[in-house]
């Protein structure tokens, strides 16, 4: 029997879940599970980076996180599910890789360079934050990956990872695989205000919302910018809530929007009532197992004990091979 290769990946506990998550990763690890030997963690150390001046809420946030991971299809018995902090082995990881990576390769990722610009209610002047993509790689490279789905403006995140392996390996030995970026193909999904979805643009829909929620958020979406009136012909080609249309609405109602919209047929209170109807409908499978999770509180701890369980194996001998090759004795009390 072939051994499936194994694939990495993480998320940052900085709120609920909303669509743009979805649609941008976790449908794709849903999918990828039937195929490869997946880990997926929830990163709670990288949270503290840039929260760590009120790090109260990601708790909260962690058992939040497994509980929509559940409601969408992560299967426990397809996918290994773990918390980063719970496996210290991480943190050794990172302090001996930080030891031998070269600060101009930390200081040119273009994240560093564009959240520096860009998030000015935050000191992201520390080693942390300079330093996470080495956590990064320590994250990836403990399990051995063959590859991180992400999306192409994460590609340079996975190429740090492989330069770090691939001079841990010319130092001290070959133990391990420079990672592939396995470029995912996404449904883009913008938030309310045509920006990108995001809990801190107060633009999401979360997956978590009830049909209220919902429908009360799709009242807010911008359509055509274009379209003053409702007597004004619409263009369904830049407005936001056909683009959900054509996701959670079935094609020959969205053929059917998209001819009387051009024609003012329809107005855009009507077609947002349709499509948070129909968003509402695709998402009660969601509601109903988070439900189910929620009410099974034992449940959901036996299995994060789990995943964290087979998560520590693996990195507990893949530290043993570390240790061994920087010379630094491991003793168990």
């Amino acid at each position: 029997m072939t051994q499936k290769k194994r694939i990495v990946s993480g998320m940052r506990p900085t709120g609920p879940l909303h669509l743009g998550n979805y649609h941008g990763a976790l449908a794709n690890w849903i999918r990828i599970q039937e195929a490869y030997d997946c880990f997926y963690f929830i990163a709670d150390w990288h949270a503290l980076t840039s929260d760590y001046e009120d790090p109260r809420m990601i708790e909260a946030h962690v058992r939040g996180m497994m509980l929509d991971w559940l409601s969408v299809g992560l299967s426990p018995e397809k996918s290994t599910l773990f918390i980063q902090s719970r496996i210290k082995e991480h943190a050794e990881l990172f302090l001996i890789l930080s030891m031998i990576t070269p600060v101009p390769w930390l200081e040119r990722n273009p994240t560093y360079k564009d959240q520096m610009v860009q998030i000015q209610n935050k000191d992201l002047s520390t080693f942390g934050f300079l330093g996470y993509p080495v956590l990064q790689a320590a994250d990836i490279i403990m399990y051995k990956a063959f590859g991180v789905p992400v999306g192409m403006d994460q590609v340079p995140h996975v190429e740090i990872t492989r330069e770090i392996a691939r001079r841990f390996n010319s130092l001290y030995g070959e133990i391990f695989p420079e990672p592939q970026a396995i470029l995912t193909e996404t449904s883009k999904i913008l938030g309310t205000d045509r920006r990108k979805m995001s809990k801190s643009y107060n633009n999401a829909i979360y997956l978590s919302d009830s049909p209220k929620a919902i429908a009360a958020t799709v009242t807010q979406m911008i359509t055509d910018p274009q379209r003053a009136r409702k007597s004004d012909p619409g263009n369904p080609d830049v407005c936001n809530v056909f683009t959900f249309h054509r996701i959670y609405t079935n094609p020959d109602k969205v053929a059917e929007i998209d001819a009387t919209c051009r024609t003012a047929e329809i107005g855009c209170v009507e077609c947002k009532k349709i499509m948070a109807q129909n968003l509402a409908q695709a998402l009660a499978p969601v509601r109903e197992k988070r439900a189910y999770y929620e009410q099974r509180p034992k449940l959901v701890h036996e299995i994060i004990e789990s995943g964290c369980g087979r998560a520590r194996g693996v990195a507990e001998k893949t530290m043993e091979e570390v240790r061994a090759l920087i010379r630094i004795e491991s003793r168990k009390t």
